[in-house]
């Protein structure tokens, strides 16, 4: 009886051994190594960058009289590419799909006035901020709304998916007073229907908004409170980092050069690049 009871314990020791050794050596196994970054490599290799854009978005990437693409985000970029040593291809897209286009590889950045944000730093990596930006409220040059509060029980416009949503949803208190909501496909629609009367106001980038007065005076003014400023980035995916760097080592060149004053007196006669303070 005493060695069958002596055989049982030593047969449940090394169970027992052999079992804590596996937990063990589980615990203890090596994460797997991140992927190598070779975005830059790749894109040197391929010899182009594909950017994708709005094409709809005066002055920093629409069709001009001859129906092709330019702007200052399209200059920017071919200076960008010149000195990387290679092309860039432009690719037009949806604008509420550009998180897709991004992750399935359609695009390899989002480069047309795109803002920074908290939440879409989580998605994206952003280059350094090169262009300031306000989130404007803009109306018929005879119309009363100069505040967020005039905009109670009136039909404001904003492009689907953009920063002037973002922002204006953000304002819950000013949000909560407007009649009616409208998201439109682009913003050249949202101010067409405001010069036909269709909406009160639209919120949207300055740029922007001051590029599409400039071509019909006398129609529209910017009321004089508005919904916040904004820095422009470019937007690569979040494991390009080095494509990202070398990105910003030539803004920087293009700034010290003046090349990049050259580009922004071009389109907004004056040079508004965005040079963070030291």
């Amino acid at each position: 009886m005493f060695r069958k009871t002596s055989l049982l314990l030593v047969l449940l020791l090394l169970l027992s051994v052999f079992a804590f050794g596996c937990g063990g050596t589980e615990n203890q196994s090596e994460p797997e190594p991140a992927a190598e970054d070779t975005s830059l490599a790749d894109i040197q290799e391929k010899g182009f960058f594909i950017l994708g854009l709005d094409d709809a978005f005066p002055p920093m990437g629409f069709r001009g009289e001859s129906g092709d693409i330019e702007g200052f985000d399209i200059d920017l970029a071919n200076a960008v590419a010149e000195r990387m040593g290679v092309e860039v291809q432009l690719q037009p897209i949806d604008w509420n799909a550009k998180d897709l286009e991004m992750e399935n590889k359609n695009i390899d950045v989002i480069w047309n006035g795109f803002t920074i944000t908290p939440e879409r730093e989580e998605v994206y990596t952003f280059s350094q901020p090169y262009l300031s930006n306000t989130q404007a409220i803009v109306v018929l040059a005879d119309s009363d709304i100069d505040t967020k509060a005039d905009l109670a029980e009136k039909k404001v416009g904003v492009q689907l998916d953009s920063s002037g949503q973002e922002a204006l949803e953000s304002d819950t208190a000013t949000m909560e007073s407007l009649s009616e909501l409208l998201k439109f496909d682009t913003y050249t629609t949202a101010m067409l229907d405001l010069k036909n009367g269709t909406i009160d106001a639209v919120v949207g980038d300055v740029t922007l908004i001051g590029f599409m007065m400039s071509k019909d005076p006398g129609v529209y003014k910017i009321a004089s409170e508005n919904f916040g400023e904004e820095l422009y980035g470019i937007g690569f995916r979040k494991t390009d980092v080095s494509f990202a760097e070398e990105v910003d080592r030539i803004l920087n060149e293009l700034v010290e050069d003046g090349t990049a004053a050259e580009i922004s007196i071009k389109w907004f006669d004056e040079d508004i690049f965005y040079v963070p303070a030291e």
